[in-house]
């Protein structure tokens, strides 16, 4: 009899090694379920950036409209949140914004914390739009990562 009670006491806990087995399935799971995650992250901040520059366009639109014409390079996507300083008197009047709003006196940025570009005339593709573009994930304008309102393969002609 008491060598019963010394096995279920033997029992009653996990043994070591049965605990490095589970941490090291968890780890192996984890292994696969991160990298998936974070392709995830990305892509959902590219399609972000895409909308942002979309909504920009509309917010244009409707700049364009009371304006009659595009913000300039120089006052950038800022005209679209607060009234430029460098209006004549006559187009102060007419800017009935804010455009878009936001918690700052300043255009939202891309989902990386970077500001969006902004050019006026446009100088990529042939459209009568702005051009507008977010640096993308890198950081660095110019890159092949870059996001923008126009359509690359016209660029290149």
């Amino acid at each position: 009899m008491p060598h019963r009670k010394l096995n279920r006491a033997r029992r009653q806990g996990f043994t070591l090694m049965e605990v490095l087995l589970v941490l090291v399935i968890l780890v192996v799971l984890m292994g696969f379920a991160v990298p998936s995650l974070l392709g995830s992250k990305k892509k959902a901040d590219i399609d972000a950036a895409r909308t942002q520059i979309g909504l920009f366009r509309t917010s244009l639109e409707k700049y364009h409209l009371d304006m009659n014409g595009f913000p300039a390079t120089e006052q950038g996507l800022d005209a679209l949140v607060e009234k430029p300083g460098d209006l004549e008197e006559e187009q102060a009047t007419n800017w009935s914004g804010p455009y878009i709003t936001t918690n700052s006196k300043e255009a939202p940025k891309d989902p990386w914390g970077h500001k969006y570009f902004y050019e006026n005339p446009p100088t990529h593709g042939s459209g009568e739009y702005p051009d507008i573009w977010s640096s993308g994930p890198d950081g660095k304008d110019g890159s092949e990562d870059d996001i923008v309102n126009w359509s690359k393969e016209e660029e290149g002609k």
